[in-house]
């Protein structure tokens, strides 16, 4: 009878603790941002891509490439939408104004074959300038150089490792969903 009222004790002592445990957790999917902002505007990213610069060997990885500013703002509306912490909207109705300005981009070789040397895998790498406004005091409330969104794809099989051929087109899809994703959570989580 003494061992049944003892696990009978013992049992709801574990649970307890368990559960006070469990919930004590620290991390939350909640936004870190004032309840004061609930909307903003992404004003058209600019392209400041210097093509005229000349060619060299630090920078022929550079490549221009046309109405990606475009396609980065698109991705970070979209971004925003799915993400849903702030909603898009006109800048005059905005609590925030989100700047950007595409500063690079760049197709960087990672990998070649053994015997030809040609390339088996890319990293595309976009760099952004990125500034956040609070509309209402006129006042920036963060600023980021050098954001980057990147994505690594292979062009052509190798046969040391499992790797999938990804078309140009995609990666760099890829790469500006990367980006996106990365300002949306800057903004949202202000680490």
């Amino acid at each position: 009878m003494k061992n049944k009222f003892s696990l009978f004790l013992f049992l709801p002592t574990i649970c307890c603790l368990l559960a006070t445990g469990l919930t004590g957790c620290g991390y939350t999917t909640r936004s870190m941002l004032s309840g004061k902002y609930n909307t903003i505007y992404v004003a058209p990213f600019l392209n400041k891509v210097d093509v005229t610069q000349e060619s060299f060997s630090a920078n022929k990885y550079r490549i221009y490439r046309p109405m990606l500013e475009t396609d980065i703002t698109k991705k970070v509306i979209n971004r925003y939408l799915f993400d849903g912490n702030l909603k898009p909207a006109k800048e005059a109705a905005a609590d925030l104004v989100l700047k950007g300005e595409l500063i690079e981009y760049r197709k960087d070789p990672l990998s070649y074959t053994a015997n030809t040397e040609n390339v088996t895998e890319y990293r595309i790498n976009i760099y952004v300038n990125l500034s956040l406004w609070d509309v209402k005091e006129n006042k920036l409330l963060w600023q980021e150089n050098n954001f980057n969104g990147n994505y690594s794809y292979f062009t052509a099989d190798n046969a040391n490792v499992a790797s999938i051929k990804v078309p140009e087109s995609t990666a760099v899809n890829n790469a500006v969903e990367d980006l996106a994703r990365r300002v949306v959570e800057r903004t949202v989580e202000q680490w």
